[in-house]
């Protein structure tokens, strides 16, 4: 349970950066220091404390604020802070990160810039196809127990919030904004973390909306907006080595607009075994989305694994119930499983998606399902055959 004081008294005794620890909103004096030193001596202190960065424009070069605390901790975030914009500044893939923390809140309405655009141009790297050393925009690691409510992120140089085994967080009125066309700059990334909340917030990208790895277990997420993007995503999965289960992911009453696709889940071709169960998508708009509903076992972006070889995860218990809208291409519905391991117990319930493009006619195309099919279903239910070479998707 997060314990926090109320808002009037957290104020009153509030670690300012710049009142007590002597930061300037000038775009140029780092923050990293009154930062750490306010962190310290929150994290130090036997009761509930606040830190407050107020409004104005601050410049960070990198921080990590690190526990274990002795109780709990409010970051109010009211300005705006920048990163540095050359890639070549950092020495790890992280700009801000939250270690080991327990009872965190982080709130205010502020916004931490990313200062991408130079790095999605690829300047300054050494491989032109993809910089794996570009810095993640906010890390949670293993966080327990913590509320991010009304921040944005934007311009992450790479993903904009990475959460790596946490428990019990949850992002409200969490806000992400980056160009359409921003390489790997993933809104949300969640693995190995147990009852993440991604509620009612607002993610425009130029990759997955919201991203979800290996040992994801009990995700809600509810009232997303989410485009340009690449939609809701599962995965990739199956592509490494003793990957840990998925399982108890909800999306419910989300808006996703002009994005690649909807909801997917996303397993690459042959490679490693693993299982993804109990995967529910509800209550779905689509608004002139490329791929709306999808499973696709045969993921193998730029050609990199073998199309031929079957996939090797499992995916049982998954449901697409209410999914409503347009379609920007005729494969409205797209569930391609694997030949070793169909996909069993999977439902499609109420799908009503409109493609009237000048391809044809919207479809639907299974392949190693039978799935069980109730009320309308606008493309009739896996009534047309998976082509021998599938559109591949992004």
């Amino acid at each position: 349970m997060l314990l926090f004081l109320s808002a009037v008294e957290v104020q009153s005794g509030a670690l300012d950066v710049v009142a007590k620890f002597g930061a300037k909103a000038d775009e140029k004096t780092d923050l990293s220091k009154p930062l750490s030193d306010a962190w310290k001596e929150a994290c130090a202190a036997a009761t509930t404390s606040s830190i407050v960065i107020p409004k104005g424009v601050y410049f960070l070069s990198q921080a990590t604020l690190e526990g274990p605390c002795k109780a709990p901790i409010e970051l109010q975030v009211q300005g705006t802070i920048k990163s540095p914009t050359d890639p070549k500044a950092f020495k790890e893939p992280k700009w801000i990160e939250f270690n080991k923390v327990e009872n965190f809140k982080m709130s205010g309405g502020g916004v931490f810039d990313g200062q991408g655009t130079r790095a999605y141009m690829r300047e300054g790297c050494d491989k032109k196809d993809f910089c794996s050393a570009l810095p993640i925009n906010i890390r949670f690691d293993y966080l327990t127990n913590a509320m991010i409510q009304d921040i944005t992120t934007r311009d992450s140089k790479q993903f904009h919030v990475n959460i790596l085994v946490c428990k019990n967080i949850t992002l409200q009125k969490f806000s992400v904004r980056a160009p359409k066309d921003s390489p790997n700059t993933d809104g949300i990334h969640i693995g190995r973390s147990d009852g993440v909340n991604i509620i009612d917030s607002d993610i425009r990208t130029g990759d997955d909306c919201i991203s979800i790895r290996d040992g994801t277990k009990h995700l809600d997420i509810k009232g997303v907006t989410c485009g340009p993007g690449h939609g809701i995503s599962i995965g990739s999965l199956g592509k490494f080595e003793k990957e840990e289960p998925v399982e108890g992911i909800t999306a419910s009453k989300c808006t996703l607009s002009d994005t690649t696709n909807g909801v997917r889940i996303k397993i690459w071709a042959g490679e490693y075994g693993g299982t993804v169960s109990d995967v529910h998508f509800e209550d779905i708009t689509v608004k002139n989305v490329s791929c709306p509903v999808i499973v696709d076992q045969k993921y193998c972006p730029s050609n990199k694994c073998k199309m031929n070889a079957e996939s090797n995860v499992k995916l049982s218990n998954i449901s697409f119930k209410n999914i409503r809208g347009t379609a920007a291409l005729p494969e409205v519905v797209k569930i391609i499983c694997s030949g070793k391991f169909p996909c069993e117990n999977v439902e499609l319930a109420d799908i009503d998606i409109k493609y009237s493009g000048p391809k044809g006619p919207g479809v639907s195309e299974c392949k190693n399902v039978k799935p069980k099919i109730t009320g309308k279903q606008n493309p009739p239910a896996c009534a047309a055959p998976v082509p021998p070479n599938p559109t591949p998707t992004v």
